[in-house]
């Protein structure tokens, strides 16, 4: 299973695999041993993991990094804090995984979060798709900044070259409203 399929449905616990899609909402499944599916309400709000990120002191850190760390960390001997650990302890956890984290900005809920996602997903997401959606994430965005910086070069060279041109705009036109006075 790869981050990109996987949800976050917010009011709901748990995380979901996205199987299908319908005109309103998504076909999701649980990731737990009873595998149910269901239909999500367009009310709902709905945050795919691949896309969610961890405020650092330097800017953000992907989830999809900091669950490679954390899968480094837990095979060289890291315990997961359980739901009724102290908050202290939480926060010990995610400072050994992310030493710059922003502890004003990370909440205690978010760690909690942290740690009950990757009780569901160290059996079953692949860890090497993380890689390889990292490398054409950093790609895309290369491409992307290289598309941008051509357009702005392409518009100053035009706007450079462009004879200036009198604006009439607004000259000569008077504006009438009818309003309702009271």
């Amino acid at each position: 299973m790869e981050l990109k399929d996987t949800v976050m449905i917010s009011g709901m616990p748990g995380l979901y695999k996205i199987i299908g899609q319908r005109k309103n909402g998504l076909i999701v499944e649980t990731l737990d041993a009873n595998a149910k599916k269901f239909a999500t309400a367009p009310t709902q709000k709905i945050s795919i993991l691949n896309e969610i990120a961890i405020f650092t002191e330097d800017g953000d850190i992907r989830l999809a990094e900091v669950l490679k760390t954390l899968k480094t960390k837990v095979e060289e001997g890291l315990i997961i804090p359980e739901k009724k650990a102290s908050d202290n302890e939480f926060k010990a956890f995610l400072a050994s995984v992310v030493p710059n984290y922003a502890e004003d900005r990370v909440y205690i809920s978010d760690i909690k979060k942290l740690a009950s996602w990757w009780t569901i997903l160290k059996d079953t997401l692949d860890f090497d798709s993380l890689t390889k959606e990292e490398e054409t994430e950093k790609s895309e965005e290369q491409s992307v900044e290289k598309t941008t910086a051509k357009k702005t070069t392409k518009t100053a060279t035009k706007q450079n070259n462009a004879s200036p041109k009198a604006s009439t705009k607004g000259k000569g036109v008077i504006a009438v409203t009818n309003r309702k006075q009271s």
